[in-house]
């Protein structure tokens, strides 16, 4: 067991509180999570999307379990703030991969309840939640794991199934539920009442920290947010190259020398 990934293990979970919720900011590469860690985020968390558009690939595609713990290796190499991974559905055991994401680092395992064709059964999830359960706390690293249901993003189900889920996932040992798609603050606040706390993701026009804070929610992530938001530079800034022959769109980057310092370690 190693003592430093131990501390930060408690740390992150010490930082989902209600009413002063963790934000969460998502990398893809070791020079997002540099900048997002020089920018004062007291975490990080991978985003599976981010991860998969940087190797050419589209989200969804199955990074799998070494590719993924690849990802996380290097930022926990490059950070001090404790790393969050996403290991999307778990790929092909889901105890192999959080082994492998552990093992490299993370200390937060970000596991959702979709499948190919549509949402795992309750039954069915709980069991790989407790398989991911099983594999961290075999590594004796107290990882705080976030059960995601993509009931909202799918519509394929709302609040009612929501609470039964976080029911579930709560005895299979998830340590919150994490409800993409819902940014209701009434919402929040009413699943924020039962057995798991509640983690959203936010994006341009959701409510604010302190809304979300007052619903209730201990974790606020910005998922593929920033990602998206920096690849919109790359386009913004060859549009304005190609018709303008201007380059303003760039004129807010990080300064080279800046950038270039904080990845020399």
């Amino acid at each position: 067991m190693n003592e430093g990934q131990l501390a930060r293990a408690k740390a992150f979970a010490a930082s989902h509180r209600r009413g002063d919720p963790l934000l969460l900011p998502n990398a893809w590469d070791v020079a997002s999570a540099v900048a997002i860690a020089g920018a004062g985020a007291a975490a990080i968390a991978t985003t599976s999307a981010g991860v998969a558009w940087s190797l050419g690939v589209p989200d969804g595609a199955g990074l799998g379990a070494e590719r993924s713990a690849a990802v996380v290796a290097r930022l926990c190499a490059a950070v001090d703030v404790p790393v969050s991974a996403d290991i999307e559905g778990g790929y092909e055991d889901v105890a192999e991969t959080t082994t492998a994401v552990v093992r490299a680092g993370a200390v937060g395992v970000n596991l959702e309840d979709r499948s190919g064709t549509g949402l795992f059964a309750e039954a069915a999830q709980a069991e790989r939640l407790a398989a991911a359960r099983a594999a961290a706390d075999a590594l004796g690293i107290p990882v705080w794991l976030n059960a995601r249901t993509d009931l909202y993003l799918t519509g394929t189900g709302g609040l009612e199934e929501a609470r039964r889920r976080s029911e579930v996932y709560a005895a299979a040992g998830a340590d919150s539920l994490f409800v993409p798609g819902l940014t209701d603050p009434d919402a929040i606040a009413e699943l924020a009442a039962g057995p798991l706390p509640v983690a959203v993701m936010v994006w341009a026009g959701a409510p604010s920290v302190a809304e979300l804070a007052a619903a209730g929610a201990v974790r606020i992530s910005l998922g593929s947010a920033i990602a998206q938001a920096a690849y919109a530079v790359a386009a913004r800034a060859t549009s304005e190259l190609l018709a303008a022959g201007t380059y303003d769109a760039t004129a807010d980057g990080i300064p080279y020398g800046d950038l270039n310092a904080a990845l020399t370690r």
